[in-house]
């Protein structure tokens, strides 16, 4: 999730482009992409772009009119795409979008894509924020929030995803029943991830043992962030909420 900017509110609801909001995320741009990265950006995102979020609401059954069902996973955050490509590729009924700010993740992702051959994926290269606020309420199946920047610096926790205003959009774009994935190496994120989400009483805990937020699922991909920790020795926290019914 990025910085907020200029522009009206995207309606819909959660956490708006025109507020004054705290930066989710860090730089955009890193080493100068190689060429055949670049040619990506310029030939193949303009066909997956989502819609500017700032011009109005958008309608996820309008991104992938050839889906026989009507399933849509949001991943914030997507890195490389690792996970979403291969989310994508064992789930071809499913609408997956994925924000990430991070150009260098955004041409690997687009690799990705155009390697395996799918066609439902969408992608907002930019502040998932205003893509939140522009998608419908209790539209998203899933959500997926992997290795975020946990923003060590105490005066920097505000910053953090996993918290009150991120789980406040969370919540508004799941469904009933739908589920949150999210996951963290570090361990300060861990301990805040859980004390925010197990008091959040729209959220419940999945795990039923030790077991289920230690070792990664068999239907969780693994990306390279989360490869590099386990190969660094940094132990994993993999966490599953179910969103409860809304009250009327």
């Amino acid at each position: 999730m990025g910085e907020n900017g200029p522009g009206r509110r995207a309606e819909g609801g959660g956490l708006g482009a025109s507020e004054r909001r705290p930066q989710f995320y860090g730089r955009r741009r890193g080493r100068p992409l190689r060429a055949g990265r670049a040619e990506l950006l310029d030939r193949l995102l303009p066909s997956l772009a989502t819609p500017d979020p700032m011009a109005g609401p958008i309608r996820p059954d309008t991104l992938f009119p050839g889906l026989k069902k009507s399933a849509y996973w949001l991943e914030v955050g997507f890195g490389g795409g690792e996970h979403l490509v291969s989310q994508a590729t064992a789930n071809s009924d499913v609408g997956l979008i994925g924000a990430e700010p991070f150009v260098a993740g955004v041409s690997s992702c687009l690799a990705g894509i155009e390697a395996a051959g799918i066609e439902n994926v969408r992608l907002h290269a930019d502040d998932a924020r205003p893509l939140m606020a522009a998608l419908p309420e209790a539209s998203m199946d899933k959500v997926f929030v992997l290795h975020p920047d946990p923003w060590r610096k105490r005066r920097h926790w505000e910053r953090r995803l996993i918290g009150p205003k991120g789980l406040d959009a969370i919540a508004r774009l799941l469904v009933d029943g739908g589920e949150l994935r999210c996951s963290t190496d570090h361990s300060g994120y861990q301990v805040w991830m859980l004390r925010h989400l197990r008091a959040d009483a729209r959220f419940r805990w999945l795990a039923e043992t030790a077991d289920d937020w230690r070792i990664r699922p068999d239907d969780w991909p693994e990306t390279r962030y989360e490869a590099k920790a386990v190969r660094e020795g940094r132990p994993l926290m993999y966490l599953r909420f179910q969103r409860e019914r809304r009250q009327a």
